[in-house]
């Protein structure tokens, strides 16, 4: 079983298509947009749709960082309940962040809509699943504080998480209705390819190799030609280079997933039959789904490149078996991972790192909704010249301690918790 990144289901399986030639010649538009995931795409498309002129520079392909390896949950808001994002941020702020992210979903899926992107799209909602008696304690806390800001969310007993996972390995769930599944690549290349339908520029294999401000435009230097533009966004996230300028500080956490083979109808009818996508509440999290032909994708935590991985690749075979034993025998035909960029408080950063340019951060393992909500408002605000456009208010500096130690703490947990649990 081959776990490189080479074996990306997505890519395997990706239905969208976008003409982004390299760079070759010097460019001047109003808004300059650096990544091409989630972030730079949505950024860009919205943009253009406003009527402003807009370059998007992608330094590998489109949807080459986290927005084509991960999960392709849907879900509305953070990992955070909403009393801690209040907790974090006031009540003012973190009322509008709660309050947009819990319309992120809509935002996504009204965009595939009406772009006729081709992802794979299922909005029937996700499962939040109680992985122990602690964990639905959690969940009816959540449940709580979501009810009193609006959620249409419902606590499931064990029995009701039982019938729509196919599985008795919950203590219960929390389902959200307002979210669900996507193929998390061709979304990218999808809001990328309505970006073009817009008429923004959009580049691929066009890293950016200097950025800077002369008083006047950003210029951002590519080996084929140079932007010049009266704005500028940097969404890189996890996959930032090597670009000072704009170096976010993160913690870098890898988050691997695998998946099997297409299921016999007769599993596919008992595995998930409402389509909902699932994680659970482990400290070390683990998620499941199905795609459109019926592969169960399973992921949690860790890092499939370092000379430990093969543990966990063992614990997805132990997993998969513990949630479902009639998959027992049935193949794990891919298997890859990508980084998450984690932030202390579980909250993006947006900063200002300069005269009408913004970089943006931190979604931690949250980027479809987020990422597709901040790239729309950073560009709303930056053509408008309203900052009230902004999800959150933009910060001078932001700075995270430790990330490197954290990191291996995060891997070493993760390594450790797939080497002793899920054994029979």
């Amino acid at each position: 079983m081959t776990f490189e990144n080479a074996q990306n289901l997505w890519h395997q399986t990706c239905a969208e298509q976008v003409e982004a030639p390299v760079l070759s010649s010097d460019v001047t538009v109003d808004l300059v947009v650096i990544g091409g995931g989630y972030t730079g795409c949505s950024a860009a498309l919205h943009a253009a749709q406003m009527g402003a002129s807009v370059c998007l520079l992608e330094a590998e392909e489109i949807g080459h960082g986290g927005s084509g390896r991960n999960v392709g949950l849907a879900n509305a808001g953070l990992w955070l309940p909403p009393a801690e994002i209040r907790k974090h941020m006031g009540d003012g702020p973190g009322d509008r962040l709660v309050s947009l992210l819990a319309d992120a979903p809509r935002l996504v899926f009204d965009l595939i809509a009406r772009h006729g992107i081709a992802c794979e799209a299922v909005q029937n909602g996700t499962l939040h699943c109680a992985h122990s008696p602690a964990g639905f304690k959690d969940l009816q806390v959540r449940h709580t504080q979501l009810q009193s800001s609006g959620a249409p969310v419902d606590l499931l007993d064990a029995e009701e998480t039982a019938a729509r996972t196919g599985s008795d390995a919950f203590y219960g769930g929390l389902f959200d209705p307002r979210a669900g599944t996507i193929q998390p690549l061709s979304y990218a290349r999808g809001l990328a390819r309505a970006a073009v339908q817009a008429w923004a520029q959009v580049y691929q294999n066009s890293p950016a190799l200097r950025i800077q401000h002369d008083g006047d435009v950003w210029h951002v230097e590519t080996a084929g030609g140079t932007v010049r533009a009266k704005a500028l966004i940097h969404a890189t996230n996890a996959y930032h280079r090597d670009l000072a300028s704009s170096a976010p500080e993160y913690v870098p956490v890898h988050y691997f997933q695998c998946a099997t083979d297409p299921l016999p109808e007769a599993l596919r009818a008992t595995i998930l039959p409402g389509g909902e996508g699932c994680w659970d509440t482990g400290l070390i999290m683990t998620s499941f789904r199905m795609d459109e032909a019926g592969r169960l994708v399973i992921g949690a935590m860790g890092n499939l490149g370092h000379a430990a991985s093969d543990i966990h690749r063992a614990w997805v075979r132990r997993k998969l078996i513990e949630l479902y034993p009639e998959l027992r025998e049935v193949p794990l035909g891919q298997g890859w991972h990508g980084r998450i960029a984690m932030t202390s408080d579980h909250i993006p950063k947006i900063t200002a790192i300069g005269p009408r340019a913004y970089a943006v951060h931190g979604y931690s393992g949250r980027g479809i909704g987020p990422g597709t909500v901040f790239g729309k408002g950073m560009a709303e605000a930056l053509i408008t010249g309203d900052d009230m456009r902004l999800p959150i208010p933009a910060i001078d500096a932001y700075h995270e301690w430790m990330t490197s130690a954290r990191q291996i703490f995060f891997e070493t947990g993760a390594t450790l918790t797939h080497l002793f649990k899920a054994r029979f």
